[in-house]
């Protein structure tokens, strides 16, 4: 069977133009699928019975696999044996009948707004590194994109007279207009101190390291941690805590769920839902506190 899973890595890289860690998520799961049915004596799509699905997952549940974990797992059977159907002529999908767990959707940690404010306020001073810093803190919260879409931003995907990036996503592309303080910050660094901090004047990329290089994701991780410490926020936020306040306070302030699915690149409005969730909650509880009959 490995080699007909290598077939379906192949197809989601060639045909679906998937990105690499979908595919080593994908080929992660159906590896230990193929661990499993091997020991079963089955070696290839053809002999998977669903009985032999239903124990794999039997299996996952006893060895203490998370419902989110589970039903990951799930998905990616069934995207390998749809693409067997289409592609390799299985005759019978073993995987249909299967169903995911129910998950309980957690809220996502937010900061409020006076959190925000006091943790964009942290790189106050005057060296390359504090104003970078700033620039990146602020258009983070301003856009709401990934950190990995930041940290991978170019020069030429900003657009100063507009006020608005442009951001790539595997193969999709999406503007995302910001507001006047991620601009000045944006146009300080840019002025004073990208010059100083990229190692060679010919990069394209916006914002570099202290070693003149693109900067990781691990060194963005280390950096909001410290001006989140500095600023009193006891919490343990990552940079994914920023993208949700953003949202959350974007719906919070009146915006339409469809213009914040599309800031955030969301491909189904179903995910961008629990941003009103998370404000009905809000709304409920303000009601509940102040109502004399609440």
């Amino acid at each position: 069977m490995e080699q007909q899973l290598q077939a379906f890595i192949t197809y989601l890289h060639n045909v679906k133009k998937t990105s690499t860690n979908t595919e080593l998520s994908y080929k992660r799961d159906l590896a230990k699928m193929e661990k499993f049915l091997s020991a079963r004596g089955i070696t290839k799509a053809e002999q998977v019975s669903p009985s032999d699905l239903e124990a794999y997952i039997q299996d996952l549940n006893e060895n203490g696999f998370k419902a989110a974990t589970v039903s990951r797992n799930i998905a990616s059977m069934k995207a390998f044996f749809g693409y067997a159907v289409k592609e390799l002529g299985l005759k019978e999908d073993p995987s249909t009948g299967l169903k995911s767990p129910k998950i309980e959707k957690k809220m996502p940690e937010i900061l409020t707004m006076e959190e925000v404010v006091r943790l964009l306020e942290q790189p106050r001073g005057d060296t390359p590194k504090e104003i970078r810093d700033k620039a990146m803190l602020e258009l983070l919260y301003a856009t709401g994109i990934r950190v990995s879409e930041l940290i991978g931003l170019q020069v030429s995907d900003v657009n100063m007279q507009m006020n608005y990036i442009l951001c790539r996503d595997a193969n999709k592309e999406r503007i995302i207009p910001f507001g006047n303080e991620a601009r000045h910050a944006l146009i300080r660094y840019l002025e004073s101190s990208r010059n100083v901090m990229v190692e060679d004047p010919t990069s394209p990329i916006l914002f570099a390291n202290c070693s003149g290089q693109k900067m990781s994701r691990q060194g963005f991780w280390k950096l909001i941690k410290f001006y989140a410490k500095k600023a009193g926020i006891t919490s343990d936020i990552t940079p994914h805590t920023l993208r949700h306040s953003f949202a959350a306070h974007l719906v919070e302030n009146g915006a339409d769920l469809r213009s914040v699915q599309e800031m955030l690149g969301h491909s189904d409005i179903s995910t961008t839902q629990i941003y009103a969730s998370m404000n009905h909650n809000r709304i409920r509880e303000v009601y509940t506190r102040a109502h004399p009959r609440g």
